[in-house]
């Protein structure tokens, strides 16, 4: 009986060792061929799951090795604990079913049309307090127009002398740039990882917003908005798994 659970602690082991051993070549795109523990320290430098077991995993591929090297049909020199085996199956199954976008709640993301003018976009933001108002025509988002972009026009016009009154009926639509969508946010769809989410923002610390839409489209209806104030809910789902 015991040399029956061993073995298949054992079998577990490996097969989910063999697991994440091609999920870290993936993750690295086959970068050199690199050995397992060297893998799971560059890994761990871009991806918060390898990071988070990074101690497990060096101590699972000392383990692998003696099991592999030093055992045979009749005799395991080492038995991985049922502890061990759970951890590694684990972290197996959470590098090969990485939780995606798509466990978000859809939220009712408060936009504004694209010919409603500057004073309504600013109403709006005193109200909902959100400084990132998504601006559509027809359903389609045309852009997102946020507190910088605002302050930015508004100073520009006082510059000018222009009239205040006047300015801030200027539709929305007129102030948005693309620019701004290039520098700030990313979209992505719900199809993609959590851990996109979070190396969004840590690729770019001036992301003010990951928009997630349906199928990752920036004309889309936006289904989530997510801001550096949701990075540890997202790390507690990348986690958990």
């Amino acid at each position: 009986m015991w040399y029956t659970l061993a073995m298949s602690n054992a079998i577990d082991f490996i097969s989910a060792y063999n697991t994440i051993d091609s999920k870290l070549r993936a993750i690295y795109r086959g970068r050199g061929n690199l050995q397992f523990s060297d893998l799971v320290r560059r890994c761990a430098e871009f991806n918060n799951t390898v990071r988070k077991y990074e101690e497990d995993l060096l101590l699972c591929a000392k383990l692998r090795n003696v099991i592999v090297h030093d055992s045979n049909k009749d005799r395991i020199i080492a038995e991985p604990c049922d502890d061990m085996t759970q951890l590694i199956c684990h972290v197996a199954e959470l590098l090969s079913r990485p939780p995606r976008l798509a466990v978000l709640k859809d939220k009712n993301v408060t936009g504004i049309d694209g010919d409603a003018t500057l004073a309504d976009a600013l109403v709006r933001i005193a109200q909902t307090n959100y400084s990132n108002l998504p601006v559509y025509r027809k359903g389609r988002m045309l852009g997102i127009l946020n507190n910088r972009r605002l302050v930015r026009v508004m100073g520009q016009a006082l510059e000018k002398g222009e009239d205040m009154d006047e300015f801030l009926t200027t539709p929305c639509s007129d102030v948005l740039r693309e620019e701004d969508m290039n520098r700030f946010y990313r979209v992505l769809g719900k199809k993609n990882t959590v851990q996109e989410a979070i190396d969004a923002f840590e690729d770019n610390r001036k992301l003010l917003a990951v928009v997630v839409t349906e199928n990752g489209y920036a004309g889309d209806t936006i289904v989530n908005l997510l801001t550096s104030a949701d990075i540890p809910m997202l790390m507690r789902i990348l986690e958990e798994g």
